[in-house]
């Protein structure tokens, strides 16, 4: 009786034994798969957005991560063109947005990123500081000697959209009037947001910018309207970057910002729809 007793404790301590080191298979399992949902839900994306975008995106992100549980992001807000320099120069990014098309043709011409979507449009505005102390009440003033403009630099999107705008305002205002406009830039900007700031301290008296930013500048600036014929549309690309070490997630960003939610924030903050 003892011996079978014995035999019968035995037995039942392997299988408690068993049980326990397939209990810790399991939780090991499951700690292993709960620590690369971990992992990959906390991924980090670095976004290249042109400056334009710098008070939407953040807004995109966060509604992105609502559904994307522990997504992060870093963004880097530059004109495009420096943008496209840097990861053609091979800095870490996984998400390219610019403010162009030309750059995005660029970038996946090299290689560099994927087919480049456009996502949004925008369009250019003057304006002037909200006390105006030059007086500017048209386009024509702009030509008046002594205006101080400051406009984007040739090499960015802004820079010549403005260009673009100057030249097609030829046709109504007189064909020297872009030349006269242009003897009054007193500084070239890298980045559309500078634009704004000379602005609103009061360091120039008139800029082109996006409508968005003018509308982000809210009462520290006045607008004054560009004619229909003379406007320059801008035509917003995004894509993943080939390099990225998340591009599944970057994809994912790419697709929300093409979506019907981001679509609405974009709408919210100025930006037109997509070009068909």
């Amino acid at each position: 009786m003892r011996r079978g007793a014995l035999i019968l404790a035995a037995a039942a301590l392997a299988f408690v034994a068993v049980a326990m080191i397939t209990g810790c298979g399991s939780s090991s399992s499951a700690g292993s798969s709960s620590s690369s949902s971990t992992s990959a839900g906390s991924a980090k994306l670095t976004v290249f957005a042109a400056a334009s975008l710098a008070k939407v995106f953040p807004q995109i992100a966060a509604d992105f991560q609502k559904t994307h549980a522990g997504a992060q992001f870093a963004f880097d807000f530059a004109g495009t063109d420096t943008l496209t320099a840097q990861i053609e120069q091979g800095a870490p990014a996984d998400v390219f947005a610019g403010a162009s098309t030309r750059y995005g043709v660029e970038l996946s011409g090299k290689g560099l990123i994927d087919t480049p979507q456009p996502f949004a449009t925008n369009r250019l505005v003057v304006i002037v500081p909200a006390a105006n102390p030059a007086h500017i009440a048209s386009l024509g003033d702009l030509a008046k000697p002594g205006v101080k403009l400051v406009i984007g630099d040739p090499t960015v999107p802004i820079g010549t959209y403005t260009r673009t705008v100057l030249a097609n305002l030829n046709a109504t205002l007189g064909a020297g009037y872009s030349a006269k406009v242009l003897k009054n830039v007193v500084s070239n900007a890298l980045q559309v947001t500078s634009v704004v700031s000379s602005v609103e301290l009061g360091e120039a008296d008139v800029g082109f910018v996006y409508v968005t930013d003018a509308r982000s500048a809210g009462d520290k600036v006045h607008c004054i309207a560009l004619p229909a014929v003379a406007q320059a549309t801008a035509a917003y690309p995004i894509a993943a970057v080939k390099s990225s070490s998340n591009a599944g997630l970057a994809q994912q960003f790419v697709t929300f910002v093409l979506g019907a939610d981001a679509q609405a924030l974009l709408k919210q903050a100025g930006f037109g729809p997509p070009p068909k």
